[in-house]
């Protein structure tokens, strides 16, 4: 059975520089590293990682809890964040908990504790004091993201900073009749993400001067189809119509075009839209918007992770705040004059 020393001796490199370049661990340069995959691809050879986690403790696999895999947020830190894995030789796991309270304790309280991953990344997932003493409990690097963890290293963006951007930006144009749609109770419950944003866009709006109506807040459920309902609603009346709208999230940006298309409103003559995300669909459809880099999100988490890991260093706690990006495109514009 061909074995390491084959692979080394077969690409001229030592069997430390094999293993690592193999197993994704340890400083190689990319021209020893593609002789030593060569080398193994043509005599057949596998690193055991079986075998390898019998001798340093470690998996090579990263368990990463979302609190659903269907949310294009989420979806697309899972993107970026297995890449990552991938190019570094490691697995992961993927815990989706969805909205069981059952399923989230059985994570928190058996599966992350069996300890069959090296490291944790938990997504916008505000733990409690019993689940953040079960994840330290592990021993294992942890790293969040979306919000701070206690004693665990953080990547999260500015969410009223962004959202103050975003009204500013529809301000700037000229804009001052704005609504705001915005995420309703069952998405406050991690990191209240829909109050920070909207606390933004009031902030924005109280500085600029301008009236923030009660009736020109509303809620959905951050999907295209819920913005799609509470557009509708919001833009019914002909005689009293915002000439712009902030939507938290770009899915439901995206439904508040479907929506005012539904009314014969054009975009951005008659209506301005602005959303947050750097959602796939907003180039399509011209969304201006706030790259919040969800993809890089995730990567930035799994390089945090194995820096630690393959120095054998602690992770110590941090919060560091992940750029973001205006990107305006063609779904704001000034205004239309007023005609009396």
């Amino acid at each position: 059975m061909t074995g390491i020393k084959d692979v080394a001796e077969h690409a001229g490199l030592s069997v430390a520089t094999v293993s690592r370049a193999l197993s994704g661990k340890g400083h190689v340069s990319p021209a020893s590293r593609e002789r030593a995959r060569a080398a193994a691809a043509e005599l057949g050879f596998v690193l055991s990682y079986h075998a390898s986690s019998l001798a340093s403790g470690r998996t090579h696999n990263v368990g990463l809890v979302v609190p659903s895999v269907h949310r294009w947020f989420y979806s697309a830190v899972v993107e970026g964040a297995s890449a990552a894995l991938l190019e570094a030789g490691y697995d992961l796991t993927l815990y989706n908990i969805g909205e069981d309270p059952a399923r989230r304790h059985s994570v928190f309280s058996d599966f992350l504790l069996r300890k069959r991953v090296d490291a944790v990344i938990a997504v916008s997932l505000e733990l409690s004091e019993r689940e953040t003493r079960q994840l330290h409990a592990m021993h294992r690097p942890i790293v969040g993201i979306g919000g701070p963890l206690p004693g665990a290293s953080t990547i999260r963006i500015n969410d009223v900073g962004i959202a103050m951007q975003a009204t500013n930006h529809l301000l700037g144009l000229g804009h001052s009749k704005i609504a705001h749609i915005t995420g309703n109770e069952a998405y406050d419950q991690d990191f209240q993400l829909p109050g920070t944003r909207r606390s933004g866009f009031e902030k924005a709006m109280n500085d600029a001067g301008c009236q923030v109506r009660p009736e020109w807040i509303v809620s959905a459920d951050f999907t295209i189809e819920g913005a799609y309902a509470a557009a509708r609603h919001l833009l019914a009346s002909a005689r009293d119509r915002p000439t712009a709208v902030f939507a938290a999230s770009d899915e439901m940006a995206i439904g508040t075009i479907l929506a005012a298309r539904d009314f014969g409103l054009r975009i951005p003559e008659d209506l301005s839209v602005m959303g947050i995300d750097g959602h796939d669909l907003g180039g399509v459809l011209g969304l201006t918007t706030i790259d919040q880099d969800a993809k890089g999100q995730g990567a930035l988490a799994v390089q945090t992770l194995l820096g630690a890991i393959n120095n054998g260093l602690a992770l110590e706690p941090a919060d560091a705040e992940h750029p973001t990006t205006l990107v305006v495109r063609n779904s704001t514009a000034v205004p239309k004059a007023v005609v009396t």
